[in-house]
C-alpha cells in the first residue's frame, strides 16, 4: 500500500468568499469558521487602522487561489 501523507495548503477560497477569499481560505486550513475570522479582521482594522487592511491586501496578493477541484467540507 502507497501512503503519502496530504499536505494541508493555505488558498484563498473560491466558494466562501465576501471580497477576496482570504477569511473563508484561513478558516479552511484552521478548521475555524470564516465568521469569525471576518469579525476579527473588523477589530484588528479598528484597533490598528490601516494596518490590518494592509496585511489583508498583502495575503490576498500572496496567497495563491485555490485550485477548481480543492473544497473543503
Amino acid at each position: 500500500m502507497n501512503y503519502e501523507p496530504q499536505t494541508k495548503r493555505l488558498y484563498r477560497s473560491s466558494h466562501d468568499r465576501q471580497v477576496s477569499g482570504v477569511s473563508g481560505g484561513l478558516g479552511e486550513y484552521f478548521g475555524v469558521d470564516p465568521t469569525l475570522i471576518r469579525i476579527a479582521w473588523v477589530v484588528a482594522a479598528l484597533a490598528t487602522g490601516p494596518g490590518a487592511l494592509l496585511v489583508y491586501a498583502l495575503l490576498a496578493v500572496i496567497i495563491p487561489k485555490a485550485p477548481a477541484d480543492t473544497f473543503y467540507v
